[in-house]
Protein backbone atom coordinates (compact mmCIF):
# COMPACT_ATOMS: atom_id res chain seq x y z
CA UNK A 1 0.00 0.00 0.00
CA UNK A 2 2.82 2.36 0.81
CA UNK A 3 4.44 1.66 -2.56
CA UNK A 4 1.19 2.57 -4.39
CA UNK A 5 1.05 5.91 -2.54
CA UNK A 6 4.68 6.64 -3.44
CA UNK A 7 3.97 5.73 -7.05
CA UNK A 8 0.97 8.11 -7.20
CA UNK A 9 2.94 10.94 -5.55
CA UNK A 10 5.77 10.42 -8.03
CA UNK A 11 3.30 10.38 -10.94
CA UNK A 12 1.67 13.61 -9.76
CA UNK A 13 5.06 15.24 -9.37
CA UNK A 14 5.95 14.23 -12.96
CA UNK A 15 2.72 15.59 -14.53
CA UNK A 16 4.06 19.07 -15.44
CA UNK A 17 7.17 17.52 -16.97
CA UNK A 18 5.07 15.08 -19.02
CA UNK A 19 2.75 17.86 -20.17
CA UNK A 20 5.68 20.00 -21.35
CA UNK A 21 7.23 17.04 -23.14
CA UNK A 22 4.02 16.47 -25.10
CA UNK A 23 3.62 20.16 -26.00
CA UNK A 24 7.21 20.45 -27.18
CA UNK A 25 6.66 17.82 -29.86
CA UNK A 26 3.84 19.76 -31.51
CA UNK A 27 4.59 22.33 -34.22
CA UNK A 28 4.41 26.08 -33.41
CA UNK A 29 1.43 28.36 -34.00
CA UNK A 30 0.28 29.83 -37.30
CA UNK A 31 2.83 30.74 -39.89
CA UNK A 32 3.07 34.16 -41.50
CA UNK A 33 0.61 33.23 -44.24
CA UNK A 34 -1.91 32.00 -41.67
CA UNK A 35 -1.64 35.28 -39.78
CA UNK A 36 -2.18 37.29 -42.98
CA UNK A 37 -5.27 35.23 -43.85
CA UNK A 38 -6.61 35.62 -40.29
CA UNK A 39 -6.04 39.40 -40.39
CA UNK A 40 -7.71 39.71 -43.83
CA UNK A 41 -10.70 37.71 -42.57
CA UNK A 42 -10.96 39.98 -39.55
CA UNK A 43 -10.98 43.06 -41.78
CA UNK A 44 -13.69 41.57 -44.02
CA UNK A 45 -15.88 40.78 -41.02
CA UNK A 46 -15.33 44.33 -39.70
CA UNK A 47 -16.29 45.79 -43.10
CA UNK A 48 -19.47 43.75 -43.63
CA UNK A 49 -20.79 43.87 -40.06
CA UNK A 50 -19.90 47.42 -38.97
CA UNK A 51 -18.61 49.79 -41.61
CA UNK A 52 -20.91 49.03 -44.57
CA UNK A 53 -24.24 49.13 -42.68
CA UNK A 54 -23.20 52.34 -40.89
CA UNK A 55 -22.27 54.10 -44.13
CA UNK A 56 -25.54 52.92 -45.71
CA UNK A 57 -27.54 54.40 -42.82
CA UNK A 58 -25.59 57.67 -43.04
CA UNK A 59 -26.27 57.91 -46.77
CA UNK A 60 -30.00 57.28 -46.24
CA UNK A 61 -30.15 59.93 -43.48
CA UNK A 62 -28.34 62.45 -45.68
CA UNK A 63 -30.87 61.80 -48.46
CA UNK A 64 -33.71 62.24 -45.95
CA UNK A 65 -32.32 65.60 -44.76
CA UNK A 66 -31.84 66.91 -48.29
CA UNK A 67 -35.37 65.84 -49.28
CA UNK A 68 -37.21 67.69 -46.49
CA UNK A 69 -39.84 70.10 -47.82
CA UNK A 70 -42.52 72.35 -46.42
CA UNK A 71 -45.61 70.32 -45.49
CA UNK A 72 -43.75 67.05 -44.76
CA UNK A 73 -44.60 65.28 -41.51
CA UNK A 74 -41.54 64.24 -39.50
CA UNK A 75 -40.44 62.77 -36.19
CA UNK A 76 -37.34 64.14 -34.48
CA UNK A 77 -34.79 62.07 -32.61
CA UNK A 78 -36.33 63.43 -29.40
CA UNK A 79 -39.69 61.94 -30.32
CA UNK A 80 -41.49 65.15 -31.32
CA UNK A 81 -43.83 64.68 -34.28
CA UNK A 82 -44.99 67.57 -36.39
CA UNK A 83 -45.39 69.21 -39.78
CA UNK A 84 -42.61 71.26 -41.38
CA UNK A 85 -43.60 74.89 -41.94
CA UNK A 86 -40.25 76.38 -42.95
CA UNK A 87 -36.97 74.94 -44.28
CA UNK A 88 -33.56 76.66 -44.21
CA UNK A 89 -30.04 75.33 -44.81
CA UNK A 90 -29.43 73.87 -41.34
CA UNK A 91 -32.74 74.27 -39.52
CA UNK A 92 -36.42 73.51 -40.00
CA UNK A 93 -39.45 74.88 -38.22
CA UNK A 94 -41.85 72.16 -37.08
CA UNK A 95 -45.44 72.88 -36.10
CA UNK A 96 -46.24 70.46 -33.28
CA UNK A 97 -49.70 71.85 -32.47
CA UNK A 98 -51.92 74.69 -33.63
CA UNK A 99 -49.79 77.87 -33.53
CA UNK A 100 -46.97 76.07 -31.67
CA UNK A 101 -43.75 75.95 -33.67
CA UNK A 102 -40.30 74.66 -32.75
CA UNK A 103 -36.99 75.25 -34.50
CA UNK A 104 -35.09 72.00 -34.98
CA UNK A 105 -31.81 71.16 -36.65
CA UNK A 106 -32.19 69.09 -39.80
CA UNK A 107 -29.86 66.41 -38.43
CA UNK A 108 -32.31 65.83 -35.55
CA UNK A 109 -34.97 64.50 -37.91
CA UNK A 110 -35.21 60.75 -37.37
CA UNK A 111 -37.86 59.84 -39.94
CA UNK A 112 -40.33 61.25 -42.41
CA UNK A 113 -43.91 60.12 -41.86
CA UNK A 114 -46.51 59.38 -44.53
CA UNK A 115 -48.97 62.22 -45.17
CA UNK A 116 -51.93 62.18 -42.80
CA UNK A 117 -50.18 60.33 -39.99
CA UNK A 118 -50.50 63.24 -37.56
CA UNK A 119 -54.28 63.39 -38.06
CA UNK A 120 -54.55 59.74 -36.94
CA UNK A 121 -52.67 60.37 -33.68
Amino acid sequence: MKSVKLFLIGLIAMMPTLAMAQAAGQPGGMGVMGQVIFFAGFILIFYFLIWRPQSKRAKEHKALMSGLNKGDEVVTSGGIAGKITKVTDDFIVVEISNNVEVKVQKVAVAAALPKGTLKDI
